[in-house]
């Protein structure tokens, strides 16, 4: 093989690039004092590495010989004459490394006389024993590209990479010759992504080289820590248009990448992983930098049990007696919407108030809901050590704090425990903080008490609130009772009763409002179908919804006030949980709202059947025309599937054909669906888009709670056109919703 032989005829005769063996079986065949360039010659190299080399600050730790000379490494060194060449051209600080000992031999001898400074050493480029920012350039001619075979994977490129980045000073160039593969750009972009200053330069072909590809140089520069720069190149558009299949490959790989870039540039919001940050993507971590903050996302993907949103925040003052280098904040998710923890002012007094140099702040969501916090903190520590300051890193404990639940006063009003959901508590509770509401004004705020249900199975979420208010006899009778009193000059009674179950006496549930704002995201999404909900009270006809999961039977209640044209059936499997609901939480049923004890899918299914005998034989085989809407709001027992609401059954393809059949008249199906996992996610909207003509989808930004509209009539509306069908559905509300139209704006279009 000759020099400027094509890389197809090199892969015939060594086949695998990354083999040691090969590679000296190569050079012994060719011989001592051979040589052998494997793309890009030194005539087509030689005006654009010498002006980039030209570029780099000189060296201040050289020898008398070599002073004022860039130190140069060039790994995968092999028995090319590049450094000879450069050698000559005056920069002779140059160290030669290859794991062929048979190819450093041969270099070694035939240059130890003419070229006395250069140095040749026997290393693996892939672990190589320099110290950190031992070089002011790496000179890479070909060597990424033999690493980065496809049937190798870039698991070696990765190490090189590595490698490379560690032995770069500051203000030092790694110059990697290629062919500029996408797989090899790819790499090379995603590592280089901070702290780096990317260029691609075109090199010239030899004149008369009919080779189908094009080699370029790709010019890193070691920057600020952190910093995101958008890749720049030198090519024009002739060279795009000779080497069409390559340099348009080329081409799309750089858009692609400076796309990403550009979020990284014009967004305070981002999520960063702990690969990001491996990177350098918020500078180095290893020390405290006043007032740094930044979001990320910890654990996931084999890492770790669960995954986290996170906050990394720096004390603003870095002077202050601090109790802890280094902290964690746990906060529940209950209290993850308050302003002190969801806010950037509210989180810096958190900080201060933790006298930690650095907090870690750890947001818990719906998926954490089944872990014990023992559980949580042995899964969180060895993610939080790669966060710590190097000065704690495995030198201590880090301390855990956490947020209580916001619960100034608990009361259990009863507890009981099923077959099918486990201990279940009812409490009611008084907060610590609680907002003005629209509907209870009599009450002071800090006085306000809600009711919960909760399941212990699910330690830690909340699964039905409301807010308990005086009931209208009990006002009446305590008005009168006042009146009586000033009278007779009698004292003012404060305070009320509690009765011998826990519960305030002469208090109800307040049903005029919804303490979840997926309830009220669910509502808004009827404005997909609300000209048919429209047309249904001006024809006087009723519209049937099937709700699965009853919960305390919250808004099944709601639903029926704020909406009488509906003919309402709750599936619930846990008959318990309707006992619950009824003794209290005020729960009743009528000719209009009524419970089945069963399976969902099940009586969904015999639905449908039933469904189309009665349109057989009522409508010649039509499938009624009464509107109906199917809302599944049930949670998963099975803790394993990654999948919390709903239970996996209801997403399945058999399932989501029988809600297609029923809804065939029209209607609307609704989902909560609650996963942190995207690829579950994704799985679940790509069966709804293969079942429904139409996928809608609601993001709540307070929680992890997506709620799906998917349709299948022709006459639903697109995003478009909510803001304008949120009036005709709130003129039918016999309850106002405030949040109707801000949630409808919010509504995407998927399908």
């Amino acid at each position: 093989m000759k020099s400027g032989e094509a890389p197809v005829d090199l892969l015939e005769t060594l086949g695998d690039f990354t083999s040691k063996e090969n590679w000296d079986k190569f050079f012994t065949l060719r011989g001592a004092g051979d040589s052998f360039e494997w793309y890009a010659e030194w005539p087509s190299l030689r005006d654009t590495l010498l002006s980039q080399l030209s570029s780099i600050p000189s060296s201040t730790t050289s020898s008398e010989a070599t002073a004022g000379l860039p130190r140069i490494l060039i790994p995968g060194c092999g028995n090319s004459r590049v450094s000879e060449h450069l050698y000559d051209a005056g920069f002779q600080q140059i160290t030669n490394i290859d794991f062929s000992k048979i190819a450093v031999s041969d270099m070694l001898h035939r240059n130890i006389r003419c070229r006395p400074e250069m140095r040749w050493r026997v290393m693996d480029m892939t672990d190589m024993q320099f110290a950190d920012e031992s070089f002011d350039a790496v000179l890479d001619k070909g060597g990424l590209d033999a690493l980065m075979e496809p049937e190798v994977g870039s698991e070696l490129g990765s190490k090189y990479l590595k490698e490379v980045k560690r032995v770069v000073k500051s203000g030092g160039k790694y110059l990697c010759i290629t062919l500029a593969e996408s797989h090899v750009l790819g790499l090379l972009f995603k590592l280089f992504r901070f702290g780096w200053k990317t260029t691609i330069h075109a090199l010239p072909n030899k004149p008369g080289n009919k080779t189908t590809f094009h080699t370029f140089m790709v010019v890193f520069l070691k920057d600020q820590l952190g910093a995101v720069n958008l890749i720049g190149s030198s090519f024009d558009q002739s060279i795009v248009a000779c080497h069409t299949k390559q340099t348009q490959a080329l081409v799309d790989v750089i858009k692609i990448e400076n796309q990403i870039r550009k979020e990284y540039l014009s967004s305070n919001d981002l999520l960063y992983s702990l690969r990001d940050l491996s990177l350098g993507a918020k500078g180095n971590l290893q020390e405290i930098q006043a007032g740094r903050r930044f979001q990320l996302i910890l654990g996931g993907e084999g890492d770790s049990l669960y995954s986290y949103k996170t906050v990394l925040l720096d004390a603003k003052q870095t002077v202050s007696p601090f109790l802890y280098n280094c902290a964690v904040f746990i906060v529940p998710k209950i209290r993850a919407c308050e302003w002190l923890f969801s806010s950037e002012e509210g989180q810096w007094q958190i900080v201060e108030s933790s006298k930690a140099a650095r907090l870690i702040m750890v947001f818990l969501d719906i998926s954490h809901c089944h872990a014990t916090m023992e559980a949580i903190q042995k899964d969180l520590s060895p993610l939080i050590k790669s966060l710590a300051p190097a000065e704690d890193y495995g030198n201590y404990q880090i301390p855990f704090m956490m947020a209580n639940d916001g619960v100034k006063q608990r009361k259990i009003v009863y507890q009981a425990t099923s077959q099918t959901t486990g201990p279940m508590i009812v409490e009611d509770v008084i907060y610590e903080n609680v907002a003005e509401g629209n509907n209870s004004d009599q009450i002071p705020p800090e006085n306000k008490i809600f009711r919960r249900l909760v399941f212990e199975r699910s330690s830690g979420l909340v699964q039905s609130e409301a807010l308990l208010i005086p009931s209208v006899e009990a006002y009446r009778r305590q008005t009168n009772l006042s009146s009586k009193s000033k009278k007779k000059g009698g004292r003012k009674r404060n305070g009320s009763s509690v009765s011998s179950d826990g519960a305030k006496c002469n208090m109800e549930i307040d049903n005029s409002s919804l303490a979840s704002s997926y309830h009220s995201g669910i509502i808004s999404g009827f404005s997909l179908v609300s000209s048919e909900l429209q047309n249904a009270v001006l024809l006087q006809e009723r519209v049937k919804v099937i709700v699965v999961g009853l919960g305390a039977g919250l808004f099944p209640t709601f639903l029926h006030i704020c909406l009488p044209i509906l003919d309402i059936e709750v599936v619930e499997l846990d008959p318990v949980v309707l006992e619950l609901a009824k003794n209290y939480f005020g729960f009743k049923e009528d000719a209009q709202l009524k419970v089945h004890i069963g399976d969902g899918i099940k009586f969904i299914q015999n639905a449908n059947i039933n469904s189309e005998i009665k349109g057989s034989v009522a409508n010649g085989g039509k499938n009624g025309d009464m509107m109906k809407i199917i809302i599944v709001d049930a949670d998963s027992s099975d803790l394993s599937s990654g999948l919390a609401c709903p239970p996996a059954g209801f997403v399945e393809e058999a399932f989501l054909s029988s809600v297609k059949d029923f809804l065939s008249a029209g209607g609307l199906f609704v989902i909560n669906l609650v996963s942190r996992s995207s690829v579950i996610r994704q799985m679940v909207i790509s069966r709804l888009k293969a079942a429904f003509d139409h996928l809608f989808s609601l993001e709540l930004e307070e929680d992890v709670n997506e709620v799906l509209f998917a349709s299948s009539t022709s006459t639903c509306l697109h995003e478009n056109d909510l803001r304008n069908a949120v009036d005709p559905l709130q003129n039918l509300l016999k309850v106002p919703l405030p949040s109707l139209l801000a949630q409808a704006k919010t509504i995407r279009h998927l399908k």
